[in-house]
Order: C-alpha cells, then sequence, then structure tokens
C-alpha cells in the first residue's frame, strides 16, 4: 500500500505545491513549477485516454483504492507507472544525485509500475503503456519548459 501512495497523484501535487509555496530560490521554483504542470498534465492526459478507452480494470481488483475518482474505475493507462516513469525521468534531469540514488528513483518508478500488476489494478499492458506515456510526457514538459522569460505572469504569482 505504501508503494501504491507513493506513485498516487495526490501527495505529489500537494508536496510540490508545498515546495512551490516555502521555496526561497528562484531556480527551485522554476523547477517545482514545471514539475507543478508536469503533474498536472499527466493527471489531464491519463484521465483523457482513460475516458477515451474504458477498459475495465481486472476482475479480480479491489476497489480499495486511496481517494478515487471516477475514471480510476478503468484501468488503461496506468496513471501510477506513468507519473512513475515522469518523476523519475524528470528528478534524474533536474536534480544533481549520486549514483546510488540515481538508481533507486529508478527501481523506485520500476516496483510502484510491478505493483499495479502485483495489486490486481492494471493488466501488464496498462502498466507498459503507462511508462512510455509517462516517459515521452516528460519530453513535451522539457519542450514547453516555463521559465521567467516564458512566462512571466506565473512566476510573478511566487
Amino acid at each position: 500500500k505504501l508503494v501504491e501512495v507513493s506513485g498516487h497523484g495526490l501527495p505529489w501535487l500537494l508536496g510540490t505545491a508545498y515546495g512551490l509555496c516555502r521555496s526561497g530560490s528562484a531556480a527551485a521554483r522554476e523547477v517545482l513549477l514545471n514539475l507543478l504542470f508536469a503533474l498536472l498534465l499527466d493527471l489531464v492526459l491519463v484521465a483523457v485516454v482513460k475516458g477515451l478507452v474504458r477498459r475495465p480494470r481486472p476482475t479480480h481488483n479491489k476497489m480499495d483504492m486511496f481517494v478515487t475518482l471516477s475514471v480510476d474505475k478503468y484501468s488503461f493507462p496506468s496513471g501510477h507507472a506513468t507519473r512513475a516513469a515522469l518523476v523519475c525521468r524528470f528528478v534524474l534531469h533536474h536534480l544533481v544525485l549520486a549514483v546510488p540514488l540515481r538508481v533507486l528513483i529508478v527501481l523506485w518508478a520500476l516496483i510502484v509500475s510491478i505493483s499495479r500488476v502485483m495489486l490486481g489494478r492494471h493488466n501488464v499492458t496498462d502498466v507498459l503503456f503507462g511508462l512510455l506515456l509517462g516517459y515521452a510526457l516528460y519530453s513535451v514538459v522539457e519542450y514547453c519548459w516555463l521559465s521567467p522569460l516564458s512566462a512571466p505572469a506565473l512566476f510573478a504569482l511566487w
């Protein structure tokens, strides 16, 4: 369950928003604002794809998930896997970490993804597509990177 919560969108959104409000560094605010943008984009994109595909969850799934919404009754793609891949790529690109920590971040993303199948929440294809989607979504965030020059109104708020 702890692994499941670690890949859930709500803790990531709340933690990023808190960090953004408490940050005293312009560089940190820029990275956190883009992480918030990435997480919101992730939630919207996964909800749209789930709403379009409407693939039911595996029959052995128990609907006992933490803070679920109506689209969460659908399985494809795995939002946890999408988020794990996105956050993993984001952290590896924007934080200077020693090799053991980099390995732990990648292992976390893989464990979150594998747990989705082991808990019966998703099929393997839901998770694989989620990982690919999260990986690709990071490229979109990098392409649309928000900076004080490209989005001065957003940075004026903080």
